[in-house]
């Protein structure tokens, strides 16, 4: 939704510094602070401070496609007060319907040549407005995305799925609840550059890692790549994402940062935020980082473990109470529900949890990723484990990589859960010891991005859920992705067969 007249002219004084009153705020302080804990006459309060003391003077607005890379433009700030804040900005829709080289790909129903690639309408979501401390004198502030003449959110808009998701919360389970949610994401820092890298043809062996053996809890071999970290740690805080804590991984060079769980979908856009965050503080300093499933074959997979729990307007946890599940005291009916449709619908919304090609390479026996869709208590060999008590009890999916696109991935974790509670959906039985292992520990899950494609496309319980366009189109641009894969010759093939066969 728009501002109220009213507030945006309090914001567009603000930005364009046409009040010259002061307000007293300390500058390093606020910028501290997210913009979402504040109201818009206190935001604009702020933002006034900024444009008076010369801060700020660019706005990025952006958006996520499919794939999660940010999009969008960079706007002027006097620009954005007077003319983005008030009417939104525009992209094509051909963002929606391309590969990651950003060709444009045939048979989608939304956007097409035949249909003229029109535009996509950017609102901006106040927000989501906060400072992007890495780069100079900016703020980033991200968008809903509506169709530019029905005025509709568009629902295959990864942003859109997790919104719509969101208004069936207080239908299910009732007024006032919040989904408090968190993203732990691990990545590979190398001291190549981006540039570099890309010149080598991302050859793996002609990379330089930043460490050069494991480094899971260290804190000699993380001490090698702090000032990375410590930049990034800083950066974010200024921004205003709490940053948690950062560790080095199992895997050479491999590290994970985290930052404050929120509300879910205040939660996805810190995910793009800090991930966006790395990748161009990285590119600063001449190195390089991947949020690839599966970089090497030769070492550990990154993950993206996604918490989820459920509070009411008093801040209560509702996976609290007074029923026992295995050896999870102290939980609800709601918990054993919303896990139970969780577990049961995530074949069907695998690729939304592992949505590229490289995804499936991760998940490997004794590789710290999950190949069982079954539940523990504490179990990292599990997909989904349970963790805390109390007020902290949440359910915790290790499924997802690195790669995934937090908005859809929250979106199905969501959707699973709340249908489980409609239909009082109980999971199966607690997995206890090595679940790599266990022969019939779980549900199948598909291996491959084509296989979990195809029972996406085919599944009644994602018609009902997110409608049959988003159906389509999702099924569509992952088949796509599979295709364009199978018809690739890869250096594995010329190395294996090339002389010998």
């Amino acid at each position: 939704m728009f501002l109220s007249s009213v507030a945006r002219t309090r914001l567009v004084s603000a930005v364009c510094g046409t009040s010259r009153r002061t307000h007293g705020f300390n500058f390093n302080y606020n910028l501290s602070r997210s913009f979402s804990a504040v109201n818009v006459t206190e935001g604009a309060e702020i933002l006034n401070d900024l444009s008076v003391s010369g801060k700020v003077d660019t706005v990025i607005v952006g958006y996520t496609d499919l794939y999660g890379r940010l999009l969008g433009k960079r706007y002027d700030a006097d620009c954005f007060a007077n003319e983005c804040l008030k009417n939104g900005t525009h992209a094509c829709t051909y963002t929606f319907a391309v590969d990651m080289p950003m060709n444009p790909l045939e048979g989608f129903d939304f956007a097409s040549w035949d249909k003229g690639f029109g535009d996509l309408h950017l609102v901006p979501d106040t927000n989501s407005l906060r400072r992007a401390a890495w780069l100079d004198r900016t703020l980033l502030i991200l968008c809903d995305v509506y169709d530019s003449t029905t005025h509709d959110l568009i629902p295959i808009a990864p942003r859109s799925l997790l919104r719509n998701m969101l208004s069936q919360v207080e239908e299910v389970i009732g007024g006032g609840c919040k989904v408090k949610s968190a993203s732990e994401l691990e990545y590979y820092l190398y001291n190549t550059s981006f540039r570099e890298a890309n010149e080598k043809g991302y050859r793996y062996s002609e990379l330089e890692p930043a460490g050069w053996y494991s480094e899971d809890y260290h804190i000699l071999q993380a001490s090698r790549t702090e000032p990375f970290h410590q930049k990034v740690r800083n950066m974010l805080k200024a921004s205003g994402l709490p940053v948690e804590n950062s560790k080095g991984e199992t895997g050479i060079g491999q590290h994970e940062l985290n930052v404050a769980y929120n509300d879910v979908l205040l939660m996805a856009d810190r995910h793009v935020t800090f991930k966006q965050c790395m990748k161009e503080v990285a590119d600063q300093m001449g190195m390089s980082i991947t949020f690839m499933a599966k970089p090497t074959h030769e070492d550990a997979g990154s993950s993206c473990h996604i918490h989820l729990s459920i509070q009411d307007k008093y801040g209560k946890n509702l996976f609290q109470g007074d029923e026992t599940l295995g050896t999870v005291k102290g939980c609800s009916k709601l918990f054993i529900n919303f896990l139970g449709g969780w577990i049961k619908h995530t074949p069907e919304l695998y690729c939304l949890y592992a949505p590229t090609i490289n995804s499936y390479k991760r998940f490997q026996a004794g590789s710290w990723a999950p190949t069982a869709c079954a539940w523990g208590d504490d179990n990292r060999t599990t997909g989904f484990r349970i963790v805390g008590s109390g007020p902290s009890l949440r359910i915790e999916c290790r499924l997802p990589g690195a790669d995934v696109n937090p908005y859809l991935a929250f979106a199905a974790g969501l959707a699973s859960g709340l249908d489980g509670v409609k239909k009082g959906i109980d999971p199966p039985p607690m997995f206890s010891g090595n679940a790599y292992a266990a022969d019939d520990a779980a549900v199948n899950l598909p291996t491959s991005l084509g296989e979990a494609a195809e029972m996406f496309g085919k599944s009644e319980f994602v018609r009902e859920t997110f409608g049959e366009k988003v159906q389509q189109h999702y099924h569509r641009f992952y088949m796509l992705e599979q295709q364009a894969y199978d018809a690739v010759v890869t250096d594995w093939e010329r190395q294996r067969y090339f002389e010998q066969i």
